[in-house]
C-alpha cells in the first residue's frame, strides 16, 4: 500500500484520476489530457508511480526509436491502508486533505469550463449527510461504500458509459450532539 505523501502530491493524484476508469493510457495521452503539466514533470511522476508499484507498465513498442509504455492503475495499490493513515500526523491529514479537496475542486472547475456541460442533466451531485452509527456499524458502512465503487470500476469506456469521478470524505461530527441527548426527532431536547 502507497502513503498518503506518495498518493496525494498534487501531479500524482491527477495522473491518477485521469488513468482511473480510463483503461490504459501513455504518457502522451496523459500529456493530452493534462497540458498544464510540463513533459519533464509528467515523465518524472509516472516513473514515481510505477516505481513505487501504483501504476503498471501494461504494453511497450517501439515508437520512432523509444519506447512507448501504456499505464493502468492498480487500483489495489492505489489506497492509502490503515496503517499509513496511523501513522500520519495531524498535520498529515490536514495536508493530505488539502491537496485531496484542491484536486476534487479542480476537477469540478474543469468539467464546468465546458462548453457542453449540463449538471443538472448530467447528474452531477454533491451533498452532505450524517449518520448516527457504531464504530461497528461504521466500518460497515466503510466496507459497503467500497464496494459499490469497486463493482463498478471494472466496467471501461464503450456502451453509452460516460466515466463519472467519485470523491467520498468520511469525518467525524464531534460538535453534532452529545451523544445520548438527542431527542426521538433527533433534535437536542
Amino acid at each position: 500500500m502507497a502513503t498518503a505523501n506518495l498518493l496525494l502530491h498534487p501531479v500524482r493524484m491527477r495522473i491518477l484520476q485521469t488513468l482511473v476508469g480510463a483503461g490504459e493510457l501513455t504518457t502522451a495521452q496523459l500529456r493530452e489530457r493534462l497540458p498544464d503539466v510540463s513533459p519533464a514533470t509528467m515523465y518524472r511522476h509516472v516513473a514515481t508511480l510505477t516505481q513505487a508499484g501504483i501504476l503498471e507498465v501494461v504494453h511497450e513498442r517501439r515508437v520512432r526509436g523509444t519506447v512507448e509504455r501504456s499505464y493502468r492503475v492498480r487500483q489495489d495499490e492505489a489506497l492509502v491502508d490503515e496503517d499509513a493513515r496511523t501513522a500520519m500526523s495531524k498535520e498529515d491529514h490536514r495536508q493530505a486533505f488539502t491537496v485531496f479537496t484542491g484536486a476534487m475542486m479542480a476537477d469540478f472547475d474543469r468539467y464546468l469550463a465546458r462548453e457542453d456541460t449540463e449538471p443538472a442533466r448530467e447528474g452531477v451531485l454533491y451533498r452532505q449527510g450524517a449518520v448516527w452509527a457504531t464504530p461497528e456499524e461504521f466500518a460497515e458502512l466503510v466496507e459497503e461504500l467500497e464496494a459499490v465503487v469497486a463493482r463498478r470500476t471494472g466496467h471501461g469506456a464503450g456502451d453509452g458509459r460516460v466515466r463519472h469521478i467519485i470523491s467520498l470524505a468520511l469525518v467525524p461530527d464531534k460538535t453534532g450532539g452529545a451523544q445520548g441527548t438527542d431527542g426521538p426527532e433527533g433534535e437536542a431536547e
